[in-house]
């Protein structure tokens, strides 16, 4: 692959409609991802308000990875507002298949680790990932995520078989 010029930034209203049209290809690429027909049919002004939502939130994060203006991976951190848990962000990424490969999934989650630690209020990220998935289960070990648990049949792939799915967190300080 030819060196390609990548940006990160965080999302913005006006991403909307890109943002959608980006999770409806990432959903059809891979069975490891649960991107729901309802995300993908939101009605734009609706995406957009969530975006503004999640732009204007402390403990809440869109990071869209774009190679020119067309986005090439995507991250996020989803936080709830009440206080016992507004410190703990769920993570979740996917990244078009023609650039897996390319360092781009862990420049996203350095990102991410960044963002957490600069917020001062998210101090644990967590996320699932299916066990097969052994590609994102090394990056997420190499970026710090520790396995805190194994799920049996929480997850069932496109084929019907049942998946495990590993918990994994990292502990900002």
């Amino acid at each position: 692959m030819e060196e390609i010029e990548i940006i990160v930034k965080e999302a913005v209203p006006e991403d909307a409609l890109f943002v959608q049209r980006a999770m409806a290809d990432l959903s059809e690429e891979t069975d490891f991802l649960t991107i729901t027909q309802a995300d993908i049919t939101l009605p734009e002004s609706i995406m957009a308000n969530q975006l503004e939502q999640l732009y204007q939130s402390e403990n809440n994060l869109l990071l869209l990875a774009l190679a020119g203006d067309k986005i090439i991976g995507i991250a996020s951190v989803k936080s709830d507002s009440h206080p016992s848990v507004s410190h703990v962000g769920e993570v979740g990424i996917c990244i078009y298949k023609e650039f897996w490969g390319i360092g781009l999934g862990n420049m996203l989650l350095e990102e991410v680790k960044s963002w957490a630690i600069e917020s001062e209020i998210v101090r644990r990220l967590e996320l699932q990932v299916q066990v097969r998935n052994k590609r994102a289960c090394q990056l997420y070990q190499k970026v710090g995520f520790e396995i805190e648990g194994e799920s049996q049949r929480a997850a069932i792939s496109s084929e019907g078989e049942w998946q495990s799915v590993y918990t994994m967190g990292l502990l900002i300080d």
